[in-house]
């Protein structure tokens, strides 16, 4: 009887969880991404805090406009631009639908989900920073740090919070079994 418990409440929380997301993806596409002030206010704050943690640490700093990119660098490099989907947003989205979707707490829910978004939008923040560096010191290493390595991070610091929700905020089944 437990198994066909848990077993349904995975395939609830797969359900509600890939429901989310396929709803998030069409209101993106149709709405935000055509808009895009969203994008690129998470842009712009993420040009300013990368700029403020750059000079910071003593680099001299250039940052341009576009409609739809911002370019940030350090002086001598020819800078980053970062476009929409280097802004974290979906990241943002896949972290809370997680969370949504995960059994537990509304109480925990409401203030964990904003504090993982803005613990995720920071880590982006410093990876632009760690991105500024690496042209300016090995232009060479850019593509596979952005491409491959600051990926790989980004998620897992995304599944470390995951894990952090499960372990000590959201209700596992055998904790709801229990009760």
């Amino acid at each position: 009887m437990s198994f066909l418990t848990s077993g349904r409440k995975t395939i609830l929380f797969i359900g509600l969880f890939l429901g989310l997301y396929l709803a998030w993806a069409m209101l993106y596409e149709w709405v935000i991404h055509p808009w895009g002030r969203l994008d690129q206010l998470l842009i712009n704050d993420s040009s300013l805090w990368s700029v403020f943690f750059l000079e910071a640490l003593g680099y001299k700093t250039f940052t341009g406009d576009h409609p739809t990119i911002r370019t940030i660098g350090i002086d001598g490099t020819s800078g980053l631009w970062i476009g929409d989907p280097c802004n974290g947003l979906a990241l943002f989205a896949l972290f809370t639908f997680f969370v949504v979707a995960y059994p537990g707490n509304w109480k925990h829910k409401i203030w964990f989900i904003p504090a993982g978004i803005t613990l995720i939008h920071f880590a982006n923040i410093f990876r632009i920073v760690l991105l500024c560096t690496i042209l300016l010191n090995h232009p060479d290493w850019l593509n596979f740090n952005h491409t491959y390595l600051f990926q790989v991070v980004m998620y897992c610091f995304v599944f470390a919070l995951w894990l952090i929700w499960i372990h000590w905020f959201g209700k596992s089944v055998k904790k709801s079994a229990a009760a």
